[in-house]
């Protein structure tokens, strides 16, 4: 009966290590990319503005043509617009480019 109970102690820390282990392999695997995509999805939809070309989770192509507070206007033909939810857009297209500020050159500069 001395046997038995001698080598028990090492036992019990193995399945405790084993859980933690699992739990830091799903961290790194699954919930830690999930977390950096919905940030990126936020900051997606938060930097929308009007002349950008989207893509709504549903497939839809258009163009923002105004931004709300939770909502986005978009224009899918030519004088037709609909009315979205910011977490509806999937991904931006392509950008509406910013207008460039006009070069002024300053009296100081010397032209060669």
């Amino acid at each position: 009966m001395q046997y038995l109970a001698a080598g028990g102690g090492a036992g019990g820390f193995t399945p405790v290590l084993m859980i933690v282990l699992l739990f830091g392999v799903m961290y790194f695997m699954m919930i830690r990319p999930q977390q950096k995509r919905r940030r990126d999805a936020e900051a997606m939809q938060s930097g929308l503005g009007p002349g950008d070309e989207v893509v709504t989770i549903g497939g839809l192509y258009g163009t923002v043509t105004g931004v709300e507070d939770d909502a986005v206007l978009l224009e899918i033909a030519p004088g037709v617009q609909t009315r979205y939810a910011r977490p509806a857009i999937a991904r931006v297209v392509t950008r509406a480019e910013l207008p460039s500020e006009p070069v002024t050159e300053d009296a100081d500069t010397v032209k060669d």
